[in-house]
């Protein structure tokens, strides 16, 4: 009689190219699937309804998948640690499978889940690192094997080591009997909620559909279809042009695999005819890079979580204006691009990266006020809110993170001016000052009796005064 293996989903919501959960279907055909709605995660004041509503849909899909290949997908509501030793021994689990996570809480989480599995006699299996490439410790420094704390070395290191191909989709699988399921309902299963039923509302459409098989699409058109990613690094800066991936909320969740989108670069860079496409090929492999780079020092150094990592960083004197924050969050800081990206935010749930950088620096370099706000603003709205590309995002633009060049100041008009030249980004978000002509929209510069005409407030700064001040402050800090 072969084993049954419970199978705990996390980050990896998709029957194909998942690393544990190909290897719990070549123990057993009888695995049975299992999603923890965590009270510990959906409690939390940082939770964008838009990306709970996501990972609803995702989980939607993965349930009739599992049907499609024999099996069940059950849904939990509870602590984890309660929640998955009961129901793995009322279902009779011999191994609970899952795969590992580099964020504090979920490595904290597991350690508990791991030890409360031991002492009910069940074995775990959780050697699996199926959201990564290359696991934490196997890109290391070659000096002294330590964790790489800088982007360029781990990307030249990192991309010479070998990259796994995509692990077999669970199929042939056996659910579970009616018996069972009755035990497992005693247990805690229930019906997949809503993200309603959850107290999460969002009506808005998201930009990439839920589930695995809108995340294949996705990748086939960006990497096959209308050649997106050949045109990579010309074209990505620009917001209004359609010229990123649209995958980051997909790989989040694990609605796709990494390896699946490994190989389809890989495959776009074979079958480039010159030096410039497999360039824009190359570029793209490098965010992907980047993604990995940030969770490596997730891993390594937890403290991120918590605070910055340059030590000049850690009692820096920020002005933390609340008024100026909240107009910042509205959109209404008299910065035309600003105001754009805030605003894209807001209504669709996401914020091309170029716009990502620009208000981040203008948060933290023009009002001076702490980035963990402007962090923890973006994990309450983006549907692809992801800790460790969110925060290392942040701690760069906040001059706090590992960065070898850490004093960086956008200026919000030059960056206008060049990935808005213009204006159609602007127009778009911000309507109301739509038809002032391109150098007014770019640069900011508009007449004051235009301002009042659409209702568009006045600079709430003066960006060359407030570059100084931080400036100054910085400067103060490394004394």
């Amino acid at each position: 009689m072969p084993d049954r293996i419970l199978f705990w989903h996390r980050r990896d919501l998709r029957i194909s190219d998942n690393l544990g959960l190909a290897a719990a279907r070549a123990r057993s055909p009888q695995v049975t699937g299992v999603f923890c709605l965590d009270p510990h995660i959906l409690d939390r004041d940082d939770v964008a309804p838009a990306r709970v509503t996501y990972m609803i849909g995702c989980l939607a899909e993965l349930q009739r998948r599992y049907a499609a290949a024999g099996s069940d997908l059950l849904i939990l509501q509870a602590e984890p640690v309660k929640g998955i030793p009961q129901l793995a021994q009322a279902i009779g689990a011999a191994a609970v499978y899952w795969n590992r996570g580099v964020e504090p809480y979920s490595r904290d989480r597991d350690t508990q889940v791991a030890a409360a599995l031991k002492a009910a006699g069940i074995e775990i299996k959780t050697t699996f690192w199926d959201q990564l490439l290359q696991a934490p410790g196997s890109v290391t420094t070659k000096s002294d094997n330590a964790p790489y704390t800088v982007y360029g070395p781990f990307w030249k290191n990192w991309m010479q080591q070998p990259k796994a191909e995509p692990a077999p989709a669970l199929a042939a699988a056996e659910g579970l009997a009616a018996e069972l399921q009755e035990q497992a309902q005693a247990a805690g299963a229930i019906a997949l909620p809503s993200a309603q039923d959850l107290g999460f509302v969002w009506d808005a459409p998201l930009l990439l559909a839920p589930g695995e098989l809108a995340a294949q699409q996705q990748l086939e058109q960006f990497c096959d279809g209308d050649r997106a990613i050949t045109e990579y690094d010309e074209q990505r800066n620009f917001p209004f042009v359609e010229g990123t991936s649209q995958l980051s909320a997909a790989l989040k969740f694990g609605a796709i695999g990494i390896r699946t989108v490994w190989a389809a670069a890989e495959a776009a860079y074979n079958h480039c005819r010159s030096d410039e496409t497999r360039s824009n090929v190359r570029t793209w492999q490098q965010e992907l890079a980047w993604r990995e780079f940030y969770q490596h020092v997730m891993y390594f150094f937890p403290e991120l979580a918590d605070g910055p990592y340059r030590q000049q960083l850690k009692n820096f004197p920020w002005v933390n204006n609340e008024d100026q924050f909240q107009a910042w969050c509205a959109g209404r800081t008299g910065y035309p691009i600003v105001d754009a990206a805030m605003r894209q935010l807001n209504e669709i749930g996401w914020m091309h990266n170029r716009c990502r950088m620009i208000v981040a620096s203008f948060l933290t370099k023009d009002l001076i006020i702490n980035w963990q706000w402007g962090e923890k603003y973006f994990m309450q709205k983006l549907f692809d809110g992801d800790l460790s590309a969110n925060n290392g995002g942040w701690q760069w633009s906040a001059s706090s993170g590992m960065d070898p060049k850490p004093l960086r100041i956008f200026n919000p008009a030059s960056q206008s001016q060049k990935f808005d030249p213009d204006g159609e980004y602007i127009r778009q978000w911000v309507p109301e000052i739509r038809h002032l002509d391109n150098a007014e929209l770019v640069t900011g510069k508009i007449p004051s009796a235009e301002r009042d005409r659409a209702g568009y407030p006045p600079p709430i700064v003066d960006h060359k005064t407030q570059q100084a001040l931080f400036k100054a402050k910085y400067q103060a800090q490394k004394a």
